[in-house]
């Protein structure tokens, strides 16, 4: 049973359609557009797991951008209470692993039908650049109309790609429809689903999937040494055109099977119009393992009949040519063999030790006369100390003496990935250079992180690491920058709120000004239109109006010494004399503006000053 009824207050919870040990799948109902979706709980433990919430990021990323009939599509991604969920396009109908169990074997053709439709659905996700690294019948659903989705691009990645969750040799998938190049950790395209819908297609025919053992590695390991079983022999009766098709699939060499899912749609498609088949005759391919290819033994099908040549006269006489002439050549061969070495060095076939302890195979190899170079990898899949790759590769002849190079498993990285998210630059790299990791920072612009504190790391934590890994740190370079607003000639009210919705904190100064009304803004630094982190400090500075000045108290003073003193402090004199009384006679009355007061500088201050009593009349009689 699902932990909670509603998620993301939209999509309703009706019943469980599948458990499964990563995830659980129920059926649900959007809400909001009134439609049944399923929707795939990750396991809460598993949530805690930033590698398995990497992998169902990824599901929901790779998928969504797949808008095709054949794939089923994905709507919506998140994460809530502790765990992370996807919702996507409910598909009535069933899995092509149950189809098969209920109906019993399936005709040739109706098999051929459903691996072209597969092909069609990975056809166009290799045109988007997306490979789905885990093909399998629990991933194929088959409506009640026989129509064929694909689903599940969990661990899908760009075609190509080593990166990501199959970093440091880490393998996502099934092993039993493992490719060789996905079961030593090695960068996959299209032609690796190309080998997985070929092991389904081998597996609906003979019921069983051609390669089994008690575990995973082992059944890797057969991926990438074993020969393909024939599938004539386990399933008597199948059309020679269906099993070359499905031998061309299981080719050890990408090179060697289709290139593309087109081609393999095209030849499914001949077959069901009995028309001729590109696939060639079923023979044994060559078994790609770490850039090394060793010859396996051909196949050689149970259809194919060996009919002697009619004897004529001359037969026995040319039985005998052919013998001596095979006769010398052999010997020549192996005379070339023995002087081909430099400088007459003889050659010595190299042994397959790929699979053996590192210690059996340097003295297998060193019994021979050659010398051994070891190179250790951590591998996933492979136990620590097993050979996993040669160089020269086995069956081919080398110079007595020479070097081999050993490519032998380190096993699981040793070192465990810490979680440093939300940690500053400075401490992650500290704790992660005590590990032995190197440390590659890259700095990225965010809106939720502050600055020097980190994002995320490549690898993520949990994952397995080798000691003396490069570990990519993002680390936040704070929001992207934002232009400055024109705040000038705002008064400080409204510029503050400007700058405070565009994200800047604001800092005041004031400053007087001959022509910036007084509470206007006279400039911001950085200046208008500049680029500046958001949260960063954005300087105003506001006018006071004009410069003030202080006007001098200059009442009582004489003209001359009142008229110098206020000149002196910059203002202009106006004098207004008025008659007065003897004591005033000469000197400052009153002034306006009064002595004390603030004017602008440069304003004119008035004294009045008094002349003296006005002089006497007389009149003469």
């Amino acid at each position: 049973m699902v932990d909670r009824l509603i998620y993301a207050n939209r999509y309703e919870v009706e019943r469980e359609i599948a458990r499964g040990g990563m995830a659980d799948v129920s059926l649900a109902r959007d809400t909001k557009l009134n439609r049944a979706v399923a929707i795939k709980v990750l396991s809460p433990q598993l949530s805690r797991d930033p590698t398995f919430v990497q992998r169902f990021r990824a599901e929901a990323q790779s998928a969504a951008k797949l808008n095709h009939p054949n794939i089923v599509a994905v709507y919506d991604w998140g994460q809530e209470d502790g765990t992370s969920f996807i919702v996507m396009e409910h598909v009535e109908g069933k899995t092509l692993r149950d189809l098969a169990a209920a109906e019993g074997p399936l005709m040739p053709e109706r098999i051929a039908e459903i691996g072209a439709e597969i092909a069609l659905a990975l056809s166009f996700a290799h045109h988007a650049g997306v490979v789905h690294r885990d093909v399998k019948p629990g991933n194929v659903l088959v409506t009640p109309e026989g129509q064929v989705k694909v689903t599940d691009f969990g661990i899908a990645q760009a075609d190509g790609a080593a990166s990501g969750l199959t970093r440091t040799g880490a393998v996502m998938g099934t092993a039993t429809y493992f490719s060789p190049e996905q079961a030593q950790g090695l960068p996959v395209d299209g032609r690796s689903d190309i080998y997985s819908l070929g092991i389904v297609l081998y597996e609906l025919i003979a019921g069983t999937p051609p390669f089994a053992a008690d575990n995973s590695i082992a059944v890797a390991s057969q991926h990438v040494r074993d020969s393909l079983p024939s599938l004539s022999t386990r399933m008597p009766g199948v059309p020679v055109d269906l099993e070359r098709i499905v031998a061309m699939c299981l080719a050890k060499s990408p090179s060697e099977r289709y290139q593309s899912a087109d081609e393999l749609r095209a030849d499914l498609l001949r077959f069901r119009r009995h028309e001729p088949v590109v696939a060639g005759p079923v023979t044994a391919h060559v078994a790609v393992i770490s850039d090394a290819t060793t010859a396996l033994p051909v196949l050689v099908s149970s259809n194919a009949t060996t009919r002697a040549a009619p004897v004529t006269g001359k037969g026995p006489l040319v039985m005998v040519i052919v013998l001596l002439v095979a006769l010398v050549a052999v010997v020549g061969a192996l005379i070339l063999s023995q002087l081909g070495g430099s400088k007459g060095v003889a050659r010595v076939e190299v042994p397959l030790v790929i699979g053996e302890p590192v210690k059996v195979a340097t003295a297998n190899l060193k019994a021979k006369g050659f010398s051994v170079v070891i190179k250790r990898k951590a591998n996933d899949t492979v136990p620590e100390g097993l050979v996993v790759g040669q160089n020269p590769e086995a069956g081919t002849k080398a110079d007595a003496k020479s070097a081999i190079e050993l490519i032998v498993s380190d096993g699981v990285g040793k070192v465990r990935m810490p979680d440093v998210d939300g940690e500053l630059f400075e401490d992650a790299e500290k704790k992660l250079a005590d590990l032995g990791l190197e440390v590659l920072r890259t700095d990225e612009e965010s809106e939720d992180v502050v600055a020097g504190t980190v994002i995320r790391t490549d690898p993520a934590a949990g994952t397995k690491l080798a000691e003396g890994s490069a570990v990519t740190v993002v680390v936040s370079a704070g929001p992207a920058p934002t232009p400055v607003p024109n705040v000038v000639g705002e008064t400080e009210f409204n510029a503050t709120q400007m700058l405070a919705r565009a994200g800047f904190i604001v800092e005041r100064s004031t400053a007087a000004s001959d022509t910036v009304p007084s509470g206007a803004v006279i400039s911001t630094s950085p200046a208008a239109g500049q680029p500046a982190s958001k949260e960063s400090t954005i300087k105003i500075v506001v006018s006071t109006g004009p410069e003030q000045a202080t006007v001098p108290n200059v009442v009582s003073q004489s003209q001359a010494t009142a008229t110098n003193t206020l000149t002196s402090a910059g203002f202009n004199v106006v004098v207004v004399q008025v008659a007065s009384t003897a004591p005033n006679a000469g000197k400052v009355i009153t002034q306006n503006p009064a002595g004390g007061t603030a004017v602008p500088n440069g304003s004119s201050v008035t004294i009045t000053v008094g002349t003296g009593p006005p002089p006497t009349t007389t009149t003469t009689v």
